[in-house]
Parts: C-alpha cells; structure tokens; sequence
C-alpha cells in the first residue's frame, strides 16, 4: 500500500498553521501581518532559531519542540519587560518529515500561544536541504521608554536571578549520561524534573511589568548563567562579585550537586534555563522582590556589580574564589 501524498505548502498553512493565526496574521492568507503597537508603547522584536541535532535531539517530541522553539523566545520578551503580542515562524522540513509530526508539532505550538497570548502572524515554510530548521520571530510591547536593555548595569546595582539555574543543563547531562551514578543516586522523582526543565523552558512573562518598572538592566539566562552574566557586564562596562552560594538550586539540582560536586559547574555554565537576569538599583529590590513574588516568580539576590571592568568574580562560601573553564554554551 503506498503511502499518502504529502499536503502541498497551501494546504499544509491550511490545515496546521492558519488555526493558529490571530488577527493581525489576516488568516494567513496574505503575504504580510499588519500589527499596531497600543498607544503608548513600543514594539520589542527578538528571534531565535532551534537546529536538530543542535538544539534538540531529533527523536524528542514534537510537541515539546514547539513549546521550546516559541519558548526561548518569549523568554527574551520577558527579559525586556515587554507583553507578547505574536510571532513570525519559519519551519524548514528536513527530507523525512512525517505529516503526524506536524500535527503533534503544531497542537504544542498552539497550546503553547494561546496560553501566553502569543498567536502566530505569518511565516514561511520550505523544504530543508538538511535537518529541520524552526526559527521564530516574536513580537512584543513595552510602555513607551521602559524596554529593559542589557548594556545599562551600575556599580552598586544588585543582581538577581529568577526562579532556580541549572536545571535543563543537568537534564541534558542525564540525556547523555542516564546510567551516571548520580542520575541513579538522584531518584525518579528529581530525574523527572530535571528532564522536564530541559523539554520545556518556562518563561518568566509574568515578571516582565515589574521588570519594566523596577530593573536597570536584565537578559534571560539561556547560555549559562556565567557566560551570560559576563556579557551583560561586558556591554555595560562593570564587573560584579557573585556569592556561588546564593544562586538558586532546585531541589533536583542540589541532590545532584551533593552526589556530584562537579555538576555545579554543568549547572552554572550549561545553558538553557530561560530565567530571568536582572541588576536592580538597592532602592528598588524591595518592590521588585514584592511583585515578583506576588507574580509567582521567586527572584534571589546573587551579587553586586562593581564599578570595574574585570570579568564578574565568583566566590565560594568561606570566601574562596571559583573559576570555570567555560562560561557557557557556545552556538559555533
């Protein structure tokens, strides 16, 4: 019995992408969106890519995939304090695409849209000359003037981290290493959760006002809390002291750094937390704490920026300097 013909690109938007399409998107049926910022505001735009065999395994599941492709990326809104208001998607199909994957793909993208209110504008889709490609364009607004920018760190400024760092690194480790002594040692119960952090990056949107009215400076964490604390510094010509001690474990995290100390430096380097890097002036720490908790969203203190430009200086509780071979994940 042979099988059944692949849907053409039409009928492929048809079927699986119009669905999904919000006002501005014009139903797809148009070969541009048309978006209008409220009054007030500015449009904040960020774009990531996701590449099979780089940024995902090729068996994980589509649904997952899409949640972390939109993922990432509203991430980068939440970082600047900004709303959602859509996304841009192209979707390159490698040679092998199955129309069942695309189905499960496009059922997680359009949960996960619709639960951030983040519908799809537009796009393209195209055949792949090698392993599938997603790359997603979103859009979001910010009151006019209040975009928290990356570059803008003071000396005296204190840094906070949201929600808990090296979760999805150590997922990943136990995705390559499941008969580690540590990963056994750790239980199901925390291999569960760390495996999840990998999968499906949470986006800490709710965070994002409070951000606009109380931080200086902020990033999403998404190479490594090392290497993305040094950039962050590095474009705003600062340094910083961080307590190693302060930053945020899971529970998870913290069995597998006590079965494996060395994992404190896969979980503070790995990459792919999407939490929330912030360097906040001291008057403004109380209310940005109290909103964010109220938001649902834990931030911790983990240092203070310095007024030199030296790479930020880890230190470990009794007062021993830290240092790592690898800030964080690199894309080349």
């Amino acid at each position: 019995m042979s099988a059944l013909p692949r849907p053409s690109e039409d009928d492929l938007i048809a079927r699986y992408l119009a669905p999904l399409a919000g006002p501005g998107g014009l139903g797809l049926r148009d070969d541009a969106a048309l978006l209008t910022p409220r009054p007030g505001h500015d449009l904040v735009l960020t774009t990531d890519a996701v590449v099979a065999g780089v940024h995902y395994f090729p068996d994980d599941p589509p649904a997952s995939l899409a949640v972390k492709a939109l993922g990432v990326n509203l991430s980068d809104l939440a970082a600047k304090g900004a709303a959602p208001r859509g996304f841009l998607l192209t979707l390159a199909l490698s040679d092998e695409w199955e129309e069942d994957w695309l189905s499960a793909f496009c059922a997680g993208l359009g949960e996960m849209a619709a639960r951030h209110g983040c519908p799809l504008l537009g796009g393209d889709t195209v055949r792949a000359a090698g392993p599938t490609l997603l790359s997603i364009a979103a859009l979001g607004e910010v009151p006019a003037g209040r975009m928290v920018r990356r570059f803008t760190a003071q000396a005296g400024d204190e840094l906070l981290v949201s929600g808990s760092i090296g979760d999805a690194a150590l997922g990943l480790r136990l995705r390559r290493e499941p008969d580690a002594p540590w990963a056994v040692a750790i239980g199901e119960a925390h291999r569960r959760h760390l495996a999840d952090r990998y999968l499906h990056p949470r986006p800490r949107l709710a965070l994002a006002p409070a951000l606009a009215a109380h931080a200086r400076a902020g990033m999403d964490v998404s190479d490594g809390l090392v290497g993305d604390l040094a950039k962050m510094l590095r474009a705003s010509g600062c340094g910083a002291e961080i307590e190693t001690a302060a930053v945020p474990l899971s529970a998870a995290a913290a069995a597998a750094t006590a079965e494996n100390p060395a994992l404190l430096a896969t979980a503070l380097t790995g990459g792919d937390d999407y939490e929330i890097l912030c360097a906040v002036p001291p008057a403004e720490v109380a209310a940005l704490t109290a909103r964010a908790a109220a938001a649902g969203v834990p931030l911790t203190r983990i240092g203070t920026v310095t007024g030199d430009r030296a790479p930020p200086r880890f230190r470990d509780r009794d007062g021993s300097p830290r240092r790592f071979d690898s800030g964080s994940f690199s894309h080349f």
